[in-house]
């Protein structure tokens, strides 16, 4: 019985980081749509390496190093928080403290698509297990609601 809840269990894991999420609830449609227009209307202009583009899954044209972004980024004591609207369809939200770099990519109306760790220290780069990535994706989007509120 136990074997069988294990295999279960992992098999629902691996289809949960096959598949794009949907946005869990119509408040966290409602706002990644509030930040998206928030960083149009009051992001700076920035961009997005073209390394950074292709580890998230974000098409670009040959040849093309930066793709442009519309940003804002906050620090506090220990983390700097950066949200980016890149071609009008991506949100990417970067989450950086000490000997980490966390990467969160979502479309506007698809939610969460992609999550990444980064180790710079190790020179490494790895997906983050589903549950994990959906809590800390989650945490920021109400991190960023916070900040279109204010």
């Amino acid at each position: 019985m136990r074997t069988m809840l294990l295999a279960m269990l992992a098999s629902v894991s691996i289809v949960a980081l096959a598949a794009p999420a949907m946005p869990g609830t119509p408040v966290e449609a409602t706002g990644l749509r509030s930040i998206a227009g928030w960083l149009k209307a009051k992001g700076a202009e920035g961009y997005l390496a073209a390394e950074v583009a292709d580890a998230m899954g974000i098409p670009r044209e040959t040849g093309v190093e930066l793709l442009a972004a519309r940003q804002r980024g906050f620090r506090d004591d220990e983390v700097l928080r950066i949200a980016q609207m890149v071609e009008g369809e991506y949100l990417v939200f970067v989450v950086q403290s000490a000997g980490e770099v966390y990467f969160y990519l979502s479309t506007v109306r698809g939610g969460l698509r992609k999550a990444l760790v980064s180790l710079p220290e190790r020179e490494s780069v790895t997906p983050l297990g589903a549950v994990e990535a959906e809590s800390n994706f989650r945490r920021e989007v109400l991190y960023w609601e916070g900040k279109v509120s204010q």
